[in-house]
């Protein structure tokens, strides 16, 4: 079978071709941010999470995963979900706060580089249902969700609120990639499992309420996930606390003989 070999590098150009989508939608969005089109630029860095939530599946989907594919897929989230938020943020508000903008543009960069840079040195040896750290594309989103929701409902920049507004969620987004909250993965979903019907519905119902306003439900969504990986950890720390007082209570009797 002569095609045998041509069909398989083939199929390995697949997940590759939505990495590169991934890094295109990145590069545009800085490039739109650069022409102050700001609101097609935040929607640009959401389409570069859609191509990187496929990219991945489908190489474990057709079985192509590869050391090729995990190192290009990093360079190309550190474009689309490292730089392009920070300059598109800069550019759009932080630009008017002088030094203090371009600091905390900065931190979101490092602290994309960071959380890049640690994920891939533990594949393979942490949680797989949990991330260790807000995932970049989630901080991404909340940077150009915010980005979109201002612009889209014509929120003015004059005053400083708004600037200060953005500053504090770049710098928060920066540290939340960096830090040790467990936020669920979501990759114990798999593409090619099958779902009650019931879980048809509630995409049908999620597709529905998105598109009744995507900046405001988009960005409630991943202002809640930001949220929800600080009230696991709590929630770790309550239960490990309660636990050791289980066991330094009721341990051992008065006595000092097991109960």
């Amino acid at each position: 079978m002569p095609d045998e070999p041509q069909r398989r590098r083939s199929i390995y150009l697949l997940p590759n071709a939505f990495t590169t989508a991934n890094l295109f939608a990145g590069f545009y969005a800085v490039v739109q941010a650069m022409n102050h089109n700001f609101e097609v630029a935040a929607m640009a860095v959401f389409l570069a999470m859609v191509f990187d939530s496929m990219d991945g599946r489908v190489a474990r989907l057709t079985h192509t995963q590869s050391a090729f594919g995990e190192q290009y897929d990093s360079l190309a989230d550190m474009v689309s979900f490292g730089m392009a938020p920070a300059l598109v943020v800069y550019q759009w508000s932080l630009l008017g706060l002088g030094r203090w903008g371009w600091l905390a543009a900065f931190v979101y960069v490092v602290g994309a580089a960071l959380r890049l840079a640690r994920f891939n040195a533990n594949i393979g040896k942490v949680d797989k249902q949990y991330f260790q750290g807000l995932p970049s594309p989630a901080a991404a989103a909340l940077v150009a969700g915010f980005v979109w929701l201002s612009v889209d409902n014509k929120l003015s920049l004059s005053g400083g609120f708004i600037a200060w507004a953005a500053f504090g969620l770049t710098v928060y987004a920066g540290i939340a990639m960096v830090s040790n909250a467990p936020f669920f993965s979501g990759k114990s979903f798999a593409l090619g499992r099958s779902v009650p019907f019931w879980v048809m519905i509630a995409l049908v119902a999620v597709f529905v309420f998105v598109s009744s306003d995507p900046p405001v439900v988009l960005f409630g969504l991943f202002i809640l996930y930001s949220l929800s990986g600080w009230i696991a950890w709590l929630w770790r720390v309550r239960r490990a606390r309660r636990l050791g007082q289980r066991m330094r209570g009721g341990g051992t009797s008065d006595s000092g003989a097991p109960h």
